[in-house]
């Protein structure tokens, strides 16, 4: 169980991999706003500071509770796919004033855990690790074993991820979209359901999906007392 000694909020920072190399940035950075703002509409329950471009590949919010944190990043990677993001994520105290529809200037121990995250997976893609993880947690005050056990699993969902074929992550992508039955899948996406199955279990899909729950069931444990 997590248990803290201040109303933790959970800051996310999202930034695009090679970047640099993306040729119609413009395109890429409104598609970035329009998903972003379609995050805000929908889990604004539980955000406490609104999800926006701080930098031009660059994007940060604010949630009170972590209950929902794996369904608004794969919402994002989803919204923005092929475009890759490293996410990320500091739990802990913010001592500036919190603004709902400006995340930017908001400091403390969250951002500045969410910031140390991004660099760690920067420095593990420059250091060519095996098996480097898109996503990173890091805590202001937790033991260092959750820590552990999460950013494991992070990676192992990150190597899932890149062993999907095109049409594999298609099929997942609207599994995860709208978690119904496989024939209807089958018909949004013009296939046979046994195709379906094929690429769902191929996929690690279910495995992926109970991972996911599993991690959004943990930091359901955070929640700040003002969200």
């Amino acid at each position: 169980m997590l248990c803290f000694c201040f109303d933790p909020y959970v800051a996310i920072i999202g930034d695009i991999v090679n970047s640099k190399k993306i040729q119609d940035r413009d395109a890429v950075q409104q598609k970035l706003k329009a998903a972003l703002s379609a995050v805000n509409e929908d889990y604004k329950a539980e955000i406490a500071s609104n999800f926006m471009i701080t930098l031009g590949d660059e994007f940060q919010g604010l949630l009170s509770t972590g209950k929902h944190l794996m369904d608004v990043l794969t919402r994002i990677e989803q919204e923005m796919s092929p475009v890759r993001f490293r996410f990320g994520i500091g739990v802990g105290s913010i001592t500036t004033q919190i603004q709902r529809d400006w995340a930017i200037g908001a400091d403390g121990p969250g951002y500045h855990k969410a910031r140390e995250a991004v660099a760690h997976l920067k420095a593990a893609e420059n250091k060519k690790e095996n098996g480097p993880a898109d996503t990173r947690i890091a805590f202001e005050d937790a033991p260092q074993e959750i820590a552990d056990l999460l950013n494991v699993t992070f990676k192992l969902l990150t190597a899932i991820k890149q062993s999907w074929s095109k049409q594999q992550r298609l099929v997942i992508q609207d599994a995860l979209k709208h978690r119904d039955s496989q024939v209807k899948m089958a018909g949004r996406l013009g296939v046979k359901q046994p195709t379906i199955h094929k690429h769902l279990i191929n996929g690690h899909y279910y495995s992926y999906l109970e991972a996911l729950s599993t991690i959004n069931r943990i930091m359901a444990e955070v929640k700040n007392s003002n969200g």
